[in-house]
């Protein structure tokens, strides 16, 4: 029999959501949200908004005020039990005299885990653990991945038409999703830190990768752009736009200083990774940018990219958007390039796979298995 009522599970809800809201400005923190309840009435809510900004029960706490006293807290993450950029939320529950506290799940920094609990439990407060884990997991899988690995969550997004090529043979690719699968797609890069794609992709689309949203105003991600030679063209948009996030170019040793001070002069910074295989190694590049602070990392191509980070083994998600379109030839760009494998069983394998809808295209997500069982 669960220990939770209907209730329980509706104010967990109601912090989930309002967790969802720091999307895109509080990396390399957790997502959280908190709901203060007594005599079955809401009387605080609060989320963490930014990095560096008051922690999610400290906010639902202050909006409650006195009235806090014998309530209950729930709240999507452990409260914290040590001194970071802001004092430890367990004193500031303690102070305000919260008699219960339901958690959503444990801190999953393996040296603060289970502290914040612990400390609340031996002050005489009731805490409960497991409300919608799976969800609040789910909801800070960027989190949780660079807290436990320092090495970001990566995702890799491509759209494709059902016959699995993204684009023509002449490389025209616009627009093989239609606008609501865009519109995800631009949500998605709100919510990363960073977004990755080859200099090819530069060269031939001319991308911007800032985030563009009708409705709110979007997180630009830093650009990440892999250019082992440092031959991207200086007036590229993402050279000469204006945004508030950088743009990295990522080169192998052998670029030139030349090259290297003309990125330079052009607003870039120069990253410089060790080469694998003719192309930039991910695997070193994900440590190196996780180090950096980076903690989720939006792979959108192209081809020769794609199967690269697949190859590397450092893909943890994927999003796949399938228009209603067909090709019906075989000289179009595929979704990967680059050898495979040779037998069917040694195929990548794609779990928890989830269907959306979006429009008239189908995405489909799902999850590969850590770098060790797969790469």
């Amino acid at each position: 029999m669960s220990i939770f009522t209907a209730k329980d599970r509706f104010y967990m809800q109601m912090a989930l959501d309002l967790a969802a809201r720091g999307t895109g400005h509080t990396s390399p923190n957790p997502l959280v949200g908190a709901v203060v309840v007594k005599d079955r009435k809401v009387i605080g809510r609060g989320w963490h908004e930014r990095f560096g900004g008051p922690h999610a029960e400290v906010n639902a706490l202050n909006q409650a005020g006195d009235k806090a006293r014998g309530a209950t807290l729930y709240v999507t993450l452990e409260p914290c039990n040590h001194t970071g950029k802001t004092p430890p939320c367990t004193e500031k529950i303690l102070a305000a005299g919260i008699r219960r506290v339901v958690v959503a799940m444990r801190d999953p920094n393996p040296g603060v885990k289970g502290g914040g609990n612990d400390r609340l439990r031996a002050a005489g407060v009731a805490v409960t653990e497991g409300l919608a884990e799976d969800a609040a997991q789910r909801q800070n899988e960027f989190f949780i991945k660079h807290v436990r690995t320092r090495k970001p969550f990566v995702i890799l997004k491509c759209a494709a038409t059902l016959d699995g090529r993204i684009a023509t043979r002449t490389g025209d690719a616009r627009w093989v999703s239609g606008p609501e699968s865009r519109r995800f797609v631009h949500e998605l890069r709100h919510a990363v830190d960073a977004i990755l794609v080859g200099v090819g992709t530069v060269k031939s689309d001319d991308p911007s990768l800032t985030t563009r949203l009708p409705d709110k105003k979007g997180s630009d991600p830093k650009r990440i752009i892999l250019d082992t030679r440092l031959s991207i063209p200086l007036k590229a948009r993402v050279l000469t736009q204006s945004s508030p996030s950088e743009t990295i170019l990522v080169a192998g040793p052998e670029a030139s200083p030349e090259a290297h001070r003309q990125a330079a002069e052009a607003g870039a910074r120069v990253l410089v990774a060790p080469v694998q295989d003719d192309g930039i190694d991910m695997a070193a590049l994900m440590a190196a940018l996780g180090r950096e602070g980076i903690a989720s990392v939006l792979v959108e191509g192209g081809s020769q990219v794609s199967g690269s980070a697949l190859r590397a083994g450092i893909v943890d998600k994927i999003f796949l958007f399938y228009a209603p379109k067909l090709l019906g030839g075989d000289d179009g760009v595929p979704i990967c390039r680059g050898q495979g494998p040779a037998r069917m069983q040694d195929c990548l394998n794609v779990a928890d796979v989830r269907v959306h809808r979006f429009g008239p295209d189908v995405m489909l997500e799902g999850y590969l298995p850590p770098v060790s069982t797969h790469r």
